[in-house]
């Protein structure tokens, strides 16, 4: 295979400016989304919308169309990239010029995306972040799959020969491919409860957003037509509102199932000798590459369902910048000798944590009132709605809130040794972060006046993806933490990233 030139400035494919003009048209479209909603209800009752007529309105759409092309082509046109031997070069811009350096050396990731209309044109976008603002990823929209592929070996300083070939490309070993089945478990076994709730706020949302026009349809009085709503008997308003929590209930599950299966379709996790490839996604396709040396955390979770069925997740977390992405450095469905391979393969030489220690006692405390105050506060709230006949609600609160003290303790432990710190937590899910103890970029001792009269404080580890707790140990053992994990930090002589 012919490697391609990276030395002199070029563009990505004339196909970039579709994409770029795509792009550009959906964000114009989403920003307004209600306003075009408004506009087309208008004129189901009337012929205008703010004086405005419907031929008038097509016209300054097709306008903006006009305007939002010719921004693509010129950014097409100013969009040019090169490799030096260290550096990547990137020319942008289309009144204003920019030119972005960035070393090779300080890339965090490469990764190559391919979303539905990408799919369509048969481009790639490939996306470069390394660990700084939020200006410091570059897309490139548009390349043929071959060429981004040849970029990224590029940028992370792969070698090949002098008579312009190639190295033999190292054969793909498979490690682990997701069935449908699995999938499919692990949507059900997920928390339906997010779900839910973002299906009730999107709900919410659209119903104060259009609830004038919704007024229109009669919904209230074709409900009363069927249930007497202005009948006091408490159980039937019990059994309305069980069958609207039931309903929301089954379709939260469902959605979750599709997201999963969506999200992570086709999903494959392939071994090369230094590096763990994902490839997933249907209609966003997501290729990336994990380097032990960029993780800065791993975490491992699972809850009672999944453990039934024999699935973990497994995240992997890095320094980055798009909020976005980090749902892709994600591996779900694996079982439990997999997790533990793929962590001795991304961090060298774990082999779990034994010897555990615990939290104090004075944590349960904590859980505790974790759970008081919003049982007080439901307890409040079914009073003024419902009167004083729910007071047997706490028959469902306090069993709960003792299961909440009682799992968030149990599943709560931590181990450090010379090369790793693990901390395990939890209630619903079972969550085990673990980072290395060389990438720690700051320890921190947390304590408040009332745990400082018991001796008891928490000890916070930052890295520079994200910051983990070991909560509410005795003073001591957490000086002597702090002291361990400084001296750890200042006297290795591994880099952080």
């Amino acid at each position: 295979m012919e490697i391609a030139d990276f030395s002199q400035p070029v563009r990505q494919s004339s196909k970039g400016i579709i994409i770029i003009f795509g792009f550009k048209t959906f964000r114009f479209f989403k920003k307004f989304f209600v306003l075009f909603i408004a506009f087309g209800l208008s004129l189901t009752k009337k012929k205008s919308f703010l004086n405005l007529t419907p031929t008038t309105i097509l016209l300054i759409i097709i306008g903006v169309l006009v305007i939002i092309l010719v921004i693509a082509i010129l950014k097409y046109l100013n969009f040019k990239f090169h490799l030096s031997k260290d550096d990547f070069h990137l020319a942008t811009g289309i009144l204003n010029k920019d030119n972005t350096i960035i070393p090779k050396s300080k890339i965090q990731n490469v990764y190559i995306k391919q979303n539905f209309l990408q799919q369509l044109i048969n481009v790639v976008s490939l996306n470069i972040e390394t660990a700084g603002d939020n200006k410091s990823e570059i897309e490139i929209s548009a390349l043929d799959k071959v060429t981004a592929l040849q970029l990224k070996e590029e940028l992370f300083n792969k070698s090949h020969t002098d008579n312009g070939k190639v190295d033999a490309i190292e054969e793909k070993n498979v490690f682990f491919q997701v069935s449908p089945k699995r999938l499919i478990l692990e949507g059900i076994s997920q928390n339906h409860l997010k779900s839910f709730a973002i299906i009730a706020s999107f709900t919410f949302g659209l119903y104060y957003e259009f609830k004038e026009y919704l007024k229109e349809f009669r919904l209230r009085e074709r409900i009363e037509s069927v249930v007497d709503l202005n009948n006091e008997s408490l159980f039937n308003i019990i059994v309305i509102n069980l069958i609207v929590v039931v309903f929301g209930l089954l379709f939260s599950l469902l959605f979750s199932v599709i997201k999963t299966l969506v999200a992570n379709f086709n999903l494959e996790v392939i071994e090369n000798q230094k590096t763990i490839e994902i490839n997933k996604g249907l209609f966003n396709k997501v290729s990336l590459s994990l380097t032990p040396s960029r993780i800065q955390n791993l975490v491992v979770k699972t809850n009672r369902i999944k453990q039934y069925f024999g699935l973990h997740t497994l995240s992997v977390k890095q320094a980055m910048v798009n909020v976005k992405q980090r749902k892709n450095f994600t591996i779900v469905a694996l079982d439990k000798q997999q997790v533990d391979y793929l962590a001795s393969k991304l961090l060298e030489g774990y082999a779990g944590a034994v010897n555990r220690c615990k939290p104090h006692s004075y944590y349960k405390r904590i859980l505790g009132l974790h759970m008081f105050i919003p049982a007080i506060i439901f307890n409040v709230l079914a009073f003024f709605i419902f009167g004083k006949d729910m007071w047997w609600i706490n028959l469902i609160v306090i069993p709960l809130s003792v299961l909440y003290v009682y799992f968030g303790y149990k599943k709560a432990y931590y181990k450090i040794d010379d090369a790793f710190v693990t901390i395990g937590s939890g209630v619903i899910d079972t969550t085990i972060n673990i980072l290395e103890t060389h990438k720690i970029q700051a320890i921190k001792l947390k304590q408040t006046i009332f745990q400082k009269r018991r001796g008891i404080t928490s000890v916070i580890i930052s890295t520079a993806s994200k910051a983990v707790t070991i909560p509410y140990i005795k003073e001591k053992e957490a000086k002597s933490i702090y002291d361990f994990l400084l001296f750890k930090v200042e006297s290795s002589q591994k880099d952080w990233m």
